[in-house]
């Protein structure tokens, strides 16, 4: 694919923006530019945390990601209903692989119907998009 289909094909959907890395990159971007890019940091934290391996690194990771983004005046605090903080705090100290799928649901949701719209109409996304057709018309303009 050229990088002018792969550009656009971010706006496919929010799993093919956050599974390219420039995708990913201009989308952390976007949302550090509306003060919201907790969201997505919490989502791959989450990925990451998923993929974990060791036990004994389960629950540090674990309680790491609780402090970064759950605990009450966490410094990247997500926006969850009080439900969720709630269940997951109760069940911390014993944590699992899915113990954030939840909160973690919550996060990709609001990501797919709010920031992800609004990514797709910004300034930066267009102009990437522009870019990339430039970059392609160019491309070929020799063999004209």
């Amino acid at each position: 694919r050229s990088n002018t289909e792969e550009t656009l094909a971010w706006s496919d959907s929010v799993d093919t923006l956050l599974a390219n890395k420039d995708g990913l990159a201009a989308f952390r971007k976007f949302l550090k530019s509306e003060f919201s890019e907790e969201n997505v940091e919490f989502w791959l934290a989450c990925e990451d945390f998923k993929k974990t391996k060791s036990s004994s690194k389960i629950a540090s990771k674990a309680q790491k990601i609780y402090s970064d983004f759950i605990e009450a005046d966490a410094p990247k605090e997500i926006n969850i209903d009080f439900h969720t903080r709630n269940h997951i705090s109760q069940n911390i100290s014993e944590p699992t692989l899915s113990c954030f799928d939840d909160a973690q649901r919550l996060i990709y949701s609001l990501m797919a119907r709010d920031s992800f719209p609004r990514f797709l109409r910004s300034q930066e996304y267009k102009e990437l998009a522009k870019k990339q057709e430039n970059r392609n018309q160019k491309r070929w303009l020799p063999f004209l």
